[in-house]
Formats: structure tokens, C-alpha cells, sequence
């Protein structure tokens, strides 16, 4: 497969190199974060492919993921996902088995697999304590190599959403999009357009030159895809967000907005695999993996 892959190099001292992967089926991009001293790096939300239309999953961009941190000679040390997505499958099981390294997403991901739990009529499914190594809360910190990882709580999309800050690198998944398509909706279940603006808002407050790197990117308008944009871009240009915008004003856009965008295509065959880090449902009888889908439910 060929995927638009791009590196934004690290900026000095305490900054890390940053490789985006452009997973077109979902709009998706994966990340690896590095410390270019050490060669120690961490996968960032890197994707499962998915057919939805037979059902198959398949790995081709996590392997292109692992095949381009080995042609860096770097040795992954994190799998990391910031939210249990509801637009793709996540690979974090599959990649945990091939590298060896932990994986990790938020605490509050517990919730959301028992919000879940009850959607899908099926109890004790999902045990996310059992499925990461790690269930990181606000305030919690890690190293990739010598590169101290901050962990920001940031709710809204989902109510367990984590943002990991890397000196000078933010990985802030669905909360911006690339400044000319604004932020992520905030519809789905556990999701709060209040809570969006307060993370939006938290975001911001870093310093100017703080690379923020997002989940997703459509290609507004035919351009080519993008992720990569500053806090001081995002704060003069961002469609939502620039200028005197209120609160009050940001959040009836959003809602109005959400009010008329249709469920990822996805989604319901994605949260029960994601909340168990990626692992297909449990084998049946005849040794076969089984999706279950709930009707009239959305």
C-alpha cells in the first residue's frame, strides 16, 4: 500500500521527531513519536484496516507503520492510543504481539466500556484493565527514551479522550481538526460539546510554537491531507476557534452541526473491538469471530 507518510524533525533539545501516516480509507493518521537521541519511539493510534462491507480486517498500515520505524532504526518502547475510536479499528493488540512494547490509553476508557457494554446487551465483554498495560489518568507522565511524556485528560469527542504532550509535539486525536475544518464533532456517546471547548480551550493555552498533530483529515477541498499546525496557527486561523468566538457561539455551531452528520460506517463493528484493544470478539463454537450489532439503537 502506499500511504502519504511526512516527518516534522525535531526542533532542538527536549523535542521529538514526529512521523505522520496517512490512512486514507478513514481519514485517519498514525503517528510515531521519537527521541532522536536515544532512537526510543511510541506509536500513536495506528489503524486496523477494516472492510466493512465483507467484515475483514486486515494489518497492512500497522505493518507499514513497523516497516517505517525499522527503516529508522528505531525501537518502539510505547503502543499508544488516545480513545477508543469510533471511525476505525485500532491495532494496538497486534502491535503489542510484534514489538513487545506495553500498550496504553486513558483510565476513563472504563467508562466508556461499560456505556458500551450496556449498548451491546453484552455483559462483562470489555475489560480494558485486562487488555492495556496501562490506563493512564490526568496528570500522569512517561518517557519515550529521554523525552518526558505529559497526559492530559481531554473529553468531549469521547469522555476518556488523552492528549500526550512531548515537548514540543501535542498529539490531540479528535478534538482539532487541521485549522481550514475546525474540531471534531462531539455526538457520540459520553460526548459533550461543553467539555470539547474546555479541552479546545486547554489546548491552546500552550505555548505558541507547540506543534499539534490531529486524528483526522478529509481533504477539505480537494487539497492534499494535512495534520501538522501550530497553537499560534490555530489561534489566527482555525474556522471555529479564530478571532472573539465564545463559547456559547462555538458550542451551538458545534451541536447544529453534529446534529447532521450520520454515524461513522464503522462504528458500531469498531467500539467492540476497540475496547478490547483491538482484539476481534471472542472465537465461537465453530472457532470463528462474530460481530454483533445492535438494531435501531442510533
Amino acid at each position: 500500500m502506499t500511504s502519504i507518510i511526512r516527518k516534522s524533525p525535531s526542533t532542538g533539545k527536549k523535542s521529538p521527531d514526529v512521523w505522520g501516516i496517512y490512512e486514507k480509507d478513514t481519514g485517519s493518521v498514525q503517528y510515531i513519536v521519537a527521541d532522536p537521541a536515544t532512537k526510543k519511539a511510541a506509536l500513536i493510534d495506528v489503524v486496523q484496516n477494516f472492510d466493512p462491507r465483507s467484515a475483514r480486517s486486515s494489518y497492512e498500515s500497522a505493518d507499514e507503520v513497523l516497516k517505517l520505524a525499522k527503516d529508522n532504526e528505531l525501537t518502539i518502547e510505547w503502543v499508544l492510543d488516545t480513545h477508543p475510536h469510533a471511525d476505525h479499528l485500532m491495532a494496538s493488540h497486534y502491535l503489542k504481539e510484534k514489538t513487545g512494547a506495553p500498550n496504553a490509553i486513558g483510565e476513563k476508557t472504563c467508562a466508556i466500556a461499560k456505556l458500551w457494554s450496556d449498548y451491546y446487551n453484552v455483559s462483562g465483554l470489555f475489560d480494558p484493565r485486562k487488555d492495556f498495560d496501562h490506563l493512564f489518568e490526568e496528570g500522569d507522565s512517561f518517557k519515550i527514551g529521554d523525552l518526558k511524556v505529559e497526559v492530559w485528560l481531554s473529553p468531549g469527542h469521547t469522555l476518556g479522550s488523552i492528549t500526550y504532550i512531548v515537548g514540543d509535539a501535542a498529539f490531540v486525536h479528535d478534538t482539532f481538526m487541521y485549522p481550514d475544518s475546525g474540531t471534531s464533532r462531539a455526538d457520540f456517546p459520553g460526548g459533550s460539546s461543553k467539555e470539547l471547548w474546555d479541552s479546545l480551550q486547554r489546548i491552546l493555552s500552550l505555548p505558541g510554537n507547540t506543534r499539534l498533530f490531529v486524528g483526522h483529515d478529509y481533504g477539505k477541498g480537494g487539497r492534499e491531507a494535512q495534520w501538522e499546525a501550530t497553537v499560534a496557527q490555530h489561534k489566527e486561523s482555525n474556522v471555529h476557534l479564530s478571532g472573539s468566538v465564545k463559547e456559547e457561539e462555538y458550542r451551538k455551531v458545534r451541536d447544529e452541526r453534529d446534529a447532521t452528520l450520520a454515524l461513522p460506517d464503522r462504528m458500531l463493528h469498531a467500539l467492540q473491538v476497540n475496547l478490547r484493544a483491538g482484539k476481534l470478539p471472542p472465537t465461537e463454537n465453530d472457532g470463528e469471530h462474530y460481530f454483533k450489532i445492535p438494531a435501531n439503537k442510533f
